[in-house]
């Protein structure tokens, strides 16, 4: 058994086989962190198909929509690449869809590159041209910040479990550390009162 005093994060479920059961886990338990890293790579059902990912845009939805009903309150952040090989217009504008539809707490964002010992690299050609990759990587990045600051300045002034890593980076006089949602929080380093 391990001590109910721990924090424990999970991270990276592959959407195509997310067990339901965990989502239960950690919702009936306080010391999982109510955040799920759940990777999108992209939006469009025919990228993802490239990709062999081994799910569509709608599972992935359908997901997105069983996390945020079972657990109240829950983060969830994604990986999101842009530029795929063969990746248009239109599917890249799905990809923007996607973020917009599911209004993410924390994204890592990435332009495709090639990788050896990839299906990619042995059965598909990087016909995007790297500018229009970098071009689609700032459309995402100002679409996330965008959508992500508006979630994040309503979290201003909650109260947050937070474990503590240290003093802040940007003043001596804060302390930082991360959220139950693994997001970064600064606060004044004060006493806190005792709840006993």
């Amino acid at each position: 058994m391990i001590d109910p005093e721990v924090r424990i994060r999970f991270t990276s479920p592959h959407p195509k086989d997310f067990p339901d059961g965990l989502l239960d886990l950690i919702r009936s338990r306080p010391n999982l962190c109510s955040h799920i890293h759940l990777p999108a790579q992209s939006g469009s059902t025919s990228v993802l198909e490239r990709m062999r990912r081994g799910y569509s845009r709608d599972s992935y939805l359908d997901l997105v929509q069983l996390i945020r009903e079972t657990i109240p309150n829950v983060y969830i952040s994604t990986d999101i690449m842009v530029g795929f090989c063969g990746e248009t217009v239109e599917e890249f504008q799905e990809t923007v869809s996607l973020l917009n539809l599911v209004q993410y707490d924390m994204a890592y964002l990435f332009a495709y590159s090639m990788r050896q010992k990839t299906h990619a690299h042995h059965k598909l050609t990087d016909d995007v041209l790297k500018d229009v990759k970098q071009k689609r990587l700032q459309e995402v990045v100002d679409t996330f910040y965008s959508l992500a600051a508006k979630k994040h300045q309503e979290k201003i002034g909650q109260r947050h479990v937070v474990l503590v890593e240290g003093t802040s980076k940007r003043s001596e006089s804060d302390l930082s550390g991360r959220n139950d949602g693994n997001m970064r929080v600064v606060f004044p380093d004060v006493a806190m009162p005792d709840k006993t």
